[in-house]
Formats: structure tokens, sequence, C-alpha cells
């Protein structure tokens, strides 16, 4: 979270990836190729934070699981004065730990616990919980086993300081229940507006269901019960969702996990993304947002 009147252009960063190429065609992987250049591109479009992602595929040799690669990213972050705030745990949605029994839940509940002690060392204060596609939570032995798990790793999380934020497909009045379980401070949301749209939820009653425990904001488009598309091509209402968190007087980040530009011109595609959702958030921009990009 920042602090009340942290300008808002401080506030919109990115997800990682989104200035490189796709990966394997993929929306959204961590760029093994380009990861470097991203801070020097972010720098020269005026973005001050990243968010970044980690896939299960070769965790363990990430540059953020290694002395020698967290010393490198903090020197890039230091060089190019980009700071990463949070960390999408899509390893998490990847290889749910509260799917699986035995010493498989105990291997991946020990990743999840060295991940978390990774963010701690880096300086990364929020890891994103994907409940969503593979990490679907599907039943309700699968919600206890989510909670047992985490309370297993609850030494950790607490020597760590690092607040778990839930990214959910649950209906706002379960998703408020399942949040409620968990204390303040050290758990929250990860509010998507994206997904919301997909699902056809209203961004006035899930914000009024527990905007208070929203601490980070993805932004994106997509269409009604399916994928996602450039902003404002699709059934995210955009100023409705960010007038709402506005109004709930969210302080926290946006982050643009948007549709991948369609040339090559991934960083100015993000930056008109940038410049978009800032009207939105400030009310330039109040409605009829598809006709006026």
């Amino acid at each position: 979270m920042l602090s009340e009147g942290t300008p808002l252009t401080n506030r919109i960063g990115f997800m990682q990836g989104r200035l490189s190429e796709p990966v394997g065609n993929r929306i959204q992987a961590f760029p093994w190729d380009n990861w470097r250049d991203e801070f020097q591109t972010a720098r020269r479009y005026g973005f001050g934070i990243m968010e970044w992602t980690l896939d299960q595929e070769r965790i363990l040799m990430s540059p953020r699981m290694s002395a020698g690669g967290v010393d490198e990213i903090r020197n890039l972050c230091g060089g190019f004065r980009i700071s990463i705030p949070s960390l999408s745990g899509d390893f998490i949605m990847q290889a749910p730990f509260y799917k699986v029994s035995g010493r498989e839940r105990l291997a991946r509940l020990d990743v999840l616990g060295a991940v978390v002690e990774a963010c701690a060392d880096i300086g990364i204060g929020l890891l994103v919980v994907p409940l969503v596609d593979g990490g679907q939570l599907c039943k309700s032995r699968e919600v206890e086993s989510l909670r047992s798990g985490l309370d297993q790793i609850a030494p950790v999380l607490n020597a760590s300081g690092v607040v778990l934020a839930f990214e959910s497909d649950f209906a706002p009045a379960q998703l408020a229940s399942l949040i409620g379980q968990y204390p303040v401070g050290r758990f929250g949301i990860t509010y998507d507006t994206g997904n919301s749209a997909s699902l056809g939820f209203d961004s006035n009653q899930e914000i009024a269901a527990y905007g208070n425990r929203i601490v980070n904001v993805h932004v994106k488009d997509r269409i009604l019960g399916g994928g996602s598309v450039p902003l404002g091509t699709g059934n995210a209402n955009l100023p409705s969702a960010l007038g709402c968190l506005r109004n709930a007087d969210y302080q926290g980040n946006l982050i643009l996990q948007t549709a991948r530009a369609e040339n090559s011109d991934h960083a100015g595609v993000l930056a008109r993304y940038r410049a978009m959702t800032a009207a939105c958030w400030n009310g330039i921009i109040s409605d009829g947002l598809g006709s006026r990009i």
C-alpha cells in the first residue's frame, strides 16, 4: 500500500513481460530472454513500478531465487529507479498445494515458503495468490486445505512481513466471507477489473462487499465469458470500477495486466493504457470508454 497523497503516475505500474515479446504465445510468462531489458524500457517510458511474475517451470532457477540474482535485481532497480512492490505467484495457480496431498503438498508448501522468504529479501511486500483458472477453489475441502497450508507456513509469513493477496473468481459475498477468515494486515485481495467483467460481476457490489480488503489492483479488459481484449473494447466498465475504488479510498497500485499489443510496440501501447487508466481514475472519462480511444 502507498501512503495517501502519492501521485497517481507513481501508482500505475505494469506486469512483468508486458514490455517484451510474448513467451510461447502465452499472454503472461516470465520473459527469460528480456527481463533485464524491461528495466531500461520502463524508465524510458516513465514507469516506476512493475509487478513481477513467477512460474512453476524452472522456478528455482529464477533470478529471484538466488543470491546472485537478487543482487542483480537490486542493482537494476537502483540504476533505473524501478521498484517491485508485488509479485504474481502464478506458480501457485500452476501447481496449487491445496489440490494435492502427502509429500507433493509438503513440497509445494516448501516452495511457497521459499518464495515468501525471497520476496522479503528483495523488498517485495505483496505476493498475489491466484485462486483462478488452475488454482480455482472448486471444493470446500480445497478451501480448508488452503487455510491449513497457510497456517503451516505462518511462521515464515509472519517473519517476512509479506502480505498475501488473494485473486479469486468468487462472487462478492463469497469472497468477502473467505477473506474475512484471514487477519487484516497480513492478507488482502487483488481486484482484477477484467476477470470481474468476464464473470459478469458488478464493481459496485464487489467493492461494497470487500473494498476495505483490496490491497492490489490488476487493470485489464475482458469480454463477458471470454478472454482479454484491448483496454476499452470489452465488458469491463473501467470508469465505474476505478471510480468505486477511488471512492473507497483505495491507496494502492494499479497494475496494467492488459492484453498484449498486436504489433511490437509494447511500450507505446502500455503507455497509452496508462493514460486511459489515469483518465478513468480522475473522472475525465466517465462513460463510453470504448468510443473515446
